[in-house]
Parts: C-alpha cells; sequence; structure tokens
C-alpha cells in the first residue's frame, strides 16, 4: 500500500507536501529564534542554550534538538527524492514535438528546482558555518550565536551566500505554499485568491526577517 502510494505521482505530491510544509513550520520558528539577535547577546544565547534542555527532565540534554533535526532531515530528504523524481516525470510526459529537441520543463518547474539546489547547498554550508563551526570565520564559539552570527556576517561571502539563500527561500515558499495546498485539497475556485496571499505574505516576512539579520550587522545594528 505504502510503496503503491509512493510510486504514483499523487502520492509523491503529497510527500512534497507534507515534507514542505514541516520545513515551512521550521523556518518560522528558525526566523523568529534569529530576530532574538536585535535583543542582545543574553537574549539569544540563552534561547541557544534552552533549545538543548527543551522537555528537561524527561528528556535528556539536546534530546528534543536532536528529534527536530531527525525530522527536518527525513523531510529535506523526502521533498528532494519526490521532486527530482517528478521533474523527471514531467520532463519525459512532454508532448512528441519536442522528439527531435530536449525537453524543456515549466518555469515553476525550473524555479523550485534550481530554488531547491540552491537552499541544499545553502544548508551543507549552515550547517558548517554555525552548528559545527567547521568552515567558520575567526573563532567559533559553542553556544554562543551571537558572536557567531557577527563573525559570518562579517564577511562579504557570508553575506552573499545568506542573502542569494534567502531570497530562493522567499521564492520557493510563494509557489510551495500554494502547491502544498492544491496537492492536499485545501485549494478551491473561492480559496485560490486568500492562498496565493498567504503565500505571498509568508514568503515576504520570511524573506524580510531573515534578511533582517545580516542587514542589522552589516548597518552596525547589531554588534
Amino acid at each position: 500500500m505504502a510503496r503503491t502510494m509512493w510510486d504514483s505521482s499523487v502520492g509523491k505530491k503529497t510527500v512534497m507536501a507534507v515534507s514542505g510544509l514541516i520545513m515551512l513550520l521550521y523556518l518560522v520558528v528558525h526566523m523568529i529564534g534569529n530576530l532574538k539577535i536585535f535583543f542582545g547577546p543574553d537574549e539569544i544565547n540563552h534561547y541557544a542554550h534552552w533549545l538543548r534542555t527543551l522537555g528537561e527532565p524527561f528528556l535528556h540534554y539536546e534530546w528534543a534538538l536532536w528529534l527536530v533535526r531527525i525530522v527536518l532531515v527525513v523531510a529535506v530528504v523526502a521533498h528532494a527524492v519526490s521532486a527530482y523524481q517528478l521533474s523527471r516525470r514531467d520532463i519525459k510526459a512532454r508532448p512528441s514535438k519536442y522528439v527531435h529537441k530536449k525537453p524543456r520543463a515549466s518555469y515553476a518547474t525550473r524555479t523550485m528546482r534550481w530554488g531547491g539546489i540552491i537552499l541544499g547547498l545553502f544548508i551543507v554550508w549552515h550547517i558548517l558555518d554555525l552548528t559545527t563551526g567547521t568552515v567558520h570565520p575567526g573563532g567559533y564559539e559553542h553556544l554562543h550565536p551571537y558572536q557567531n552570527i557577527i563573525d559570518t556576517f562579517s564577511t562579504w561571502y557570508g553575506n552573499v551566500i545568506y542573502i542569494v539563500a534567502v531570497l530562493a527561500v522567499g521564492l520557493h515558499v510563494r509557489h510551495g505554499f500554494w502547491s502544498a495546498a492544491q496537492t492536499l485539497g485545501v485549494g478551491s475556485r473561492t480559496r485560490d485568491r486568500a492562498l496565493k496571499i498567504t503565500a505571498n505574505v509568508l514568503a515576504l516576512l520570511l524573506t524580510a526577517g531573515f534578511l533582517a539579520v545580516p542587514v542589522g550587522v552589516m548597518t552596525g545594528v547589531v554588534s
């Protein structure tokens, strides 16, 4: 049953929609957490510590954080695999007039595809920079996100990578939210306008919220 569902296009679109909404929920929470940097180092450093003690004493130190990470990894992999396989099916399903010409996917599909690749690469860099400190400029300090964030956005390449990724997030959310609603049967002729407005507002808020941090560092508001 599960195998049959996964093999169908409807099943893969459902996996994309559900995994996309999980990641969207995480992005909203992550953005709110990031904005704590504007309240000073104690606020965001304490928040980083709280994330690791969440659920104690029922859960051990960092268990809740690792559960979130595992759910996110599963969601990202499921989203990427289903997106790739749906994209291949979309190209193969093009009319026969393309038989002597390389078939091309739709504009929305290409935008989502390249946006997804950019975001995939960004996630790897972001983790290596601010979670493990592997590629972090300067001296990485565990549980001191305030200083680590300032270090990253004090470099030109840190700002460029982050801003490009955030713009890709905005475009991805704008199209993805509406598509997920259609896949899950929420969309209808009467709701389409409200769904598109919601998608635009979500994309705008996430883009502005995430961009506020590097802009704050570059302008000296956060220092």
